[in-house]
């Protein structure tokens, strides 16, 4: 039942970041939802990859380039779902951070 709860958090959160982020934009619910099993299929897979081979950049930017990393599977995500776009990498790093920050409070609260 978390993971249905946490699966939604994320969609409504993609539709809102596409409402008020410019440059980001969904289709709609299904799309979102779509959108949010792959984002966290990336964050699963290929993250933990990806901080591994980055890690000494990681260390000498005081953890600033997880961002980096983060925005970068949200862009990429979106590069291959039908109804998502993101335009560039600022729209890709401000959503990816919200959405970051909003799955971190509403995982803690779960």
């Amino acid at each position: 039942m978390k993971i249905i709860i946490k699966l939604l958090l994320t969609t409504l959160t993609l539709l809102l970041v596409a409402e008020y982020v410019p440059g980001i934009s969904v289709d709609g619910f299904y799309t979102a939802l779509i959108a949010a099993v792959i984002i966290g299929v990336l964050n699963v897979v290929v993250k933990p990859i990806l901080f591994i081979l980055t890690f000494p950049i990681t260390i000498l930017t005081v953890g600033l380039f997880v961002l980096v990393i983060n925005a970068s599977l949200f862009w990429f995500a979106a590069s291959f779902i039908d109804g998502f776009s993101v335009v560039g990498f600022w729209p890709a790093f401000t959503g990816s951070l919200i959405v970051t920050v909003v799955s971190t409070i509403g995982n803690r609260y779960l």
